[in-house]
Parts: C-alpha cells; structure tokens; sequence
C-alpha cells in the first residue's frame, strides 16, 4: 500500500510505502490527512494522504523535467491506449527504435495489444492508425498524484 506524501503547502511530493509513512508519523514530520476509517497501527490510523509539517522546497524539481519510465508514460496517458483509447498495457515508440526511435516522451505512447500488434514495426500512418494524444513531457503532479 503507498501512501501519498504532500508538502506543508499542500502540493503532492511523492508516494511512500505504509512502513516509511508510519516513521514520518513517530518522527513527527508529518501528520495525517486521510485515513483508512476503522484501521490503526499501534497509535496511528493507516493514512492514505501523509502532509509534511514543514514546507520541503522542491529545487531539484524547477527546471528539470522528469525522467522517462515505462510507469510514467502510463500514468501519462491514463492507462489509454493512444491509438483506439481501450486499456493500454505496452509502450510502443511512435517512429520504431529500429528507424532510430528512442525511450523518450516524445517518441513514447501506451498502446494496447491489438494496436501494438497493427502497428507493428511502423510509424502510425503506415499502419493506418493515428494518433488520439501528442506525446508530450508530462509535468511532476502527474506522475506523484494517482
């Protein structure tokens, strides 16, 4: 189970396991937000939602975009296919690796098996496909908040 940590100001930093969420809670750098109703460990209610105490400046994230992963794209895209808009579950590159393609968020989309498989080692207007979303670099709140 993660739990979801945000700043002081109410910005959403990243997500923690249970375990490191319940020794913020004994350090008393942070305090609960949300909780699973009814569900303690020792003196603490199980948290969903963890607000750090004191505001936490987020310089390494200014100016930098994030790096890419297969989980980001798919939190990117919603978990939707970006050729018919089913449930993706495979990243397909737009101009394959083998026409010097490469794991970038531009060139990266979820696909779902079918389409990947339509697509195939083309670019989309090859296969007839197009494309419902433009890879784009995501920003940080997407990738920590779900």
């Amino acid at each position: 189970m993660n739990v979801l940590v945000l700043n002081a100001s109410y910005e959403p930093l990243q997500k923690v396991d249970l375990r490191h969420a319940i020794r913020m809670l004994v350090r008393e750098v942070a305090v609960v937000e949300e909780a699973e109703e009814g569900r303690t460990i020792g003196r603490f209610p199980v948290p969903r939602v963890l607000r750090l105490v004191r505001y936490v400046a987020m310089r390494w994230r200014h100016g930098r975009r994030p790096p890419w992963s297969k989980r980001g794209v798919y939190l990117r895209d919603r978990g939707h296919c970006a050729y018919c808009g089913g449930r993706g579950n495979t990243i397909d590159h737009v101009l394959p690796q083998s026409r010097g393609g490469g794991d970038s968020w531009e060139n990266t989309v979820l696909a779902c098996g079918r389409c990947n498989n339509r697509k195939a080692d083309r670019t989309p207007s090859e296969a007839g496909l197009t494309l419902r979303l433009k890879p784009r670099i995501p920003h940080w709140e997407e990738l920590v908040a779900r």
